[in-house]
C-alpha cells in the first residue's frame, strides 16, 4: 500500500510538472482511432489546453469540451477572464473536438482530407477524450462542464462512463435533440452542402451562415431592444463574404453530422427515465427559456424525472443567455462544484 501511495504521489508530481505552463496548445496523439461505425481516423491527434494546478489527490480535475466550431483557445478566453470555472481552484482540461480545425479534421488530415474524412458521432468525441485522459493517467475526475455541443458531450459522458465523473454542468443543453434542434442543424447542413458545390461561392455561403448564427443565437426581442436606426445597419454591414481557414465548410459538415447523432436514450429504449437511472453523477443544467437553437424543454423534463438541478435563464439573450448572465452562472457553477 505504501508503494502504491508513493507511486501515485510521484505520478501527480510528474503530471503537475508537465502542466506547469498552462493555457498553451497541446496535442495528444491517439494513432489510428477506431470509431463506433467501424471506420478509423488515421493518425488522430486531439488538441487540448490545461489551466490551474492539480491538487495532491487529483480530486480537482474538470474536463471542458468545445462547443460547435469552438476551440480550446476560445475556452481559454473564458477561463483566463475568471468565467465559468475557476482555474485557481480547479485543474481544467479544455479539449478540441475532432473537425474543429485544431484536432484532426477534414481540413488538416494528410491521410483523409476533405470528403475522405470518416463520419463520427458525439460518442466518438467522448471516446477521444476518454483516451486522452487515460493517456494523462486519469481514470476518474471531479467534473465536466460544457455548453451547446459541449453539453451534448457532457451528457454522453454520463451514460458512457457513469463511474468516471462525479459532477456535470451541461449548459444551453438537451439530453437528446428535439424537433426544433434538428431543424436548425439540418438547415445548416443543407446550406453547407450547397456551399460545397463547385459552382457555389463558399465565401458567400459563409456570410449567410454568419448571419444565421447571429440571428438565431439571440431573440427578436434582444435585437429590438439593443439596436435602433444606424446601429442595426452598422451591425449588418459587418457581415462580409469570407472563408474560414480553420472551421472550413467541410469541418462544419463533419461536426453537424456528429451533432445529429446526439441522443442519450438510444441505448435505453428511447426512455429518458431509464437513461437518468443509469447516470450516477450529480448534474446542474443551465438552460435559456428563450433558446432558439437548443430547446430547453427536454432538459426541464429530465430535471423532473431525475435528481438533476436546473437553472433557467429568463432573459431575451436566447442561446447566448449564459454570456448575458456570465457572473451569475459562474457563481452557480462554483457553488455546485464546491458542494
Amino acid at each position: 500500500m505504501q508503494f502504491k501511495s508513493c507511486l501515485k504521489a510521484v505520478s501527480i508530481l510528474i503530471i503537475a510538472t508537465i502542466f506547469i505552463f498552462g493555457g498553451g496548445q497541446k496535442f495528444a496523439y491517439l494513432g489510428d482511432f477506431k470509431l463506433e461505425n467501424g471506420s478509423v481516423i488515421k493518425n488522430c491527434k486531439i488538441g487540448y489546453r490545461t489551466f490551474g494546478e492539480i491538487n495532491q489527490d487529483s480530486s480537482n480535475i474538470i474536463l471542458y469540451p468545445t462547443w460547435f466550431g469552438g476551440t480550446s483557445g476560445h475556452i481559454k478566453n473564458l477561463i483566463e477572464n475568471g468565467h465559468i470555472v475557476d482555474s485557481s481552484r480547479y485543474f481544467i482540461i479544455a479539449v478540441d473536438a475532432p473537425a474543429n480545425g485544431v484536432s484532426t479534421s477534414p481540413s488538416n488530415s494528410k491521410h483523409q482530407p476533405g470528403s475522405k474524412f470518416p463520419e463520427f458521432t458525439i460518442h466518438d468525441m467522448v471516446q477521444t477524450q476518454h483516451q486522452l485522459l487515460n493517456n494523462l493517467g486519469f481514470d476518474h475526475i471531479l467534473g465536466i462542464v460544457g455548453g451547446s455541443m459541449g453539453s451534448f458531450q457532457a451528457f454522453e459522458w454520463l451514460v458512457s462512463y457513469p463511474n468516471f465523473i462525479e459532477k456535470a454542468v451541461p449548459y444551453v443543453c438537451t439530453p437528446k435533440l428535439t424537433a426544433p434542434d434538428k431543424l436548425w442543424i439540418k438547415f445548416q447542413r443543407e446550406l453547407v452542402q450547397l456551399g460545397l458545390q463547385d459552382d457555389c461561392s463558399k465565401a458567400q455561403i459563409q456570410k449567410i451562415l454568419d448571419i444565421y448564427s447571429n440571428m438565431s443565437g439571440r431573440t427578436p426581442q434582444y435585437f429590438y431592444e439593443n439596436m435602433e436606426g444606424n446601429e442595426f445597419e452598422q451591425f449588418y454591414n459587418k457581415f462580409k463574404p469570407r472563408t474560414d481557414a480553420r472551421f472550413t465548410l467541410k469541418n462544419r459538415a463533419s461536426q453537424i453530422k456528429a451533432m445529429l447523432s446526439h441522443d442519450i436514450t438510444r441505448n435505453f429504449d428511447g426512455s429518458l427515465k431509464k437513461a437518468s437511472e443509469f447516470i450516477k453523477a450529480d448534474i446542474l443544467m443551465i438552460v435559456s427559456e428563450t433558446d432558439h437553437l437548443v430547446n430547453p424543454s427536454l432538459s426541464k423534463k429530465f430535471a423532473k424525472i431525475s435528481d438533476a438541478e436546473i437553472m433557467v435563464l429568463e432573459d431575451n439573450c436566447g442561446h447566448l443567455g449564459v454570456g448575458c448572465a456570465l457572473d451569475t452562472c459562474t457563481q452557480a457553477i462554483s457553488d455546485f462544484l464546491e458542494r
